[in-house]
């Protein structure tokens, strides 16, 4: 059926619309609208009179409507994205159902129907633009608080890291001396006197600080 449009040739006006897209569907269904000069209106799909038109906007308005209460459900990135999804279709199709309806209300200017469906088709289309809008904004919150949710995880799983490396240090000397210590080997030390063992212990943690001072700081002295 090619875009939307109109198409006025002596006083007759015809309107070449596209019914409001399904979410997820590809192909855009047609419907004509033939007004005669006399005022007259026919529609594609049987019957006559303006009835047909109105009913086709307010399909529009409907969906419209269901959008902004998926806006109003929606709590994840998920949400918003799928709703994306279903908002750009039916905005494209306002946007153009729109432009058709002021081509005809141009072209035909002393039609009050046509001005008030060109009005109803632009309030329709700005809600659309509006509810757009509001959902990228939604989502690009999502994905920002995402995001620093991220960071954050990522800068605590660094931090604790660090104190584990601290830690290891600390006590890596410790418990050097104490598997020394628990070996059975006969080299004097299980003789020796207290004074020798907490000298022994002293010097561990003296090592250990300086191996903690290497980790924080990676110099030694």
């Amino acid at each position: 059926v090619g875009k939307q449009r109109a198409m006025i040739a002596d006083g007759h006006l015809l309107l070449i619309l596209h019914k409001a897209p399904e979410p997820g569907e590809q192909t855009r269904i047609g419907v004509l609208f033939w007004r005669q000069p006399n005022g007259k209106w026919e529609h594609s799909g049987g019957g006559v009179g303006l009835q047909p038109l109105l009913k086709h906007l307010e399909d529009y308005n409907t969906a419209e409507e269901a959008l902004q209460t998926g806006y109003k459900q929606a709590e994840s990135a998920e949400d918003y994205f799928h709703l994306l999804e279903a908002i750009a279709p039916l905005r494209l199709a306002a946007k153009n159902l729109h432009a058709a309806l002021q081509a005809a209300r141009e072209g035909i200017s002393d039609d009050r129907d046509l001005i008030d469906l060109r009005d109803w088709a632009y309030e329709i289309d700005r809600s659309l633009d509006l509810l757009y809008e509001n959902t990228k904004n939604a989502l690009d919150y999502q994905i920002a608080q995402r995001a620093e949710e991220q960071n954050r995880l990522t800068t605590e799983a660094v931090i604790t890291g660090h104190r584990l490396n601290i830690l290891a240090a600390v006590f890596l000397p410790l418990t050097a001396i104490a598997s020394i210590f628990g070996m059975n080997l006969n080299n004097g030390v299980d003789g020796s006197s207290v004074f020798t063992f907490w000298l022994v212990s002293i010097g561990a943690v003296a090592l250990g600080s300086l191996v903690r001072r290497w980790v924080v700081t990676g110099r030694w002295f």
